[in-house]
Order: C-alpha cells, then sequence, then structure tokens
C-alpha cells in the first residue's frame, strides 16, 4: 500500500484559554438564564450548565498545571 503522496499540514496554533473562557462563558450565560427561568424548566439543565462552567475551572487548572497557559502570554 502506497505511502501518502501529501505532507500533513503545520498544526494550527490557537489560544486554548480562550477558547475554554469562551465556553465558560457561554455556559454562565445559560446558567443564569435557566435561573431567571426558575421551576419553568427542568434542573437537569441547570445541572448540566454548572457541569460546564466546572469542567471549564478544571480545565484551566489542568492547563495551567502543565504550564500552557503561561508559554502562551510569553509567547
Amino acid at each position: 500500500m502506497p505511502g501518502p503522496t501529501k505532507q500533513a499540514p503545520p498544526p494550527l496554533q490557537v489560544d486554548t484559554a480562550r477558547v475554554v473562557l469562551a465556553g465558560s462563558v457561554l455556559w454562565a450565560l445559560a446558567l443564569v438564564v435557566l435561573l431567571l427561568l426558575g421551576d419553568r424548566v427542568d434542573r437537569v439543565w441547570t445541572w448540566t450548565c454548572v457541569a460546564g462552567v466546572a469542567l471549564a475551572a478544571v480545565g484551566l487548572g489542568i492547563m495551567r498545571w502543565q504550564g500552557q497557559l503561561g508559554r502562551r502570554r510569553r509567547g
């Protein structure tokens, strides 16, 4: 079987912290909307938003622990 004929493109330079922060802001906004709606929505959606914000915080903590956040800001 012949190998690939084209070279793979270089990896994209993405600011992962900015992506995670944007996602967590969206989850937090959805949480505020659901809290304002009160009992008109199922609580599973509220807990889904809480989990989204919490996982974003864990993700940022892991990225900081691995040193990715400091490298992005310096570079």
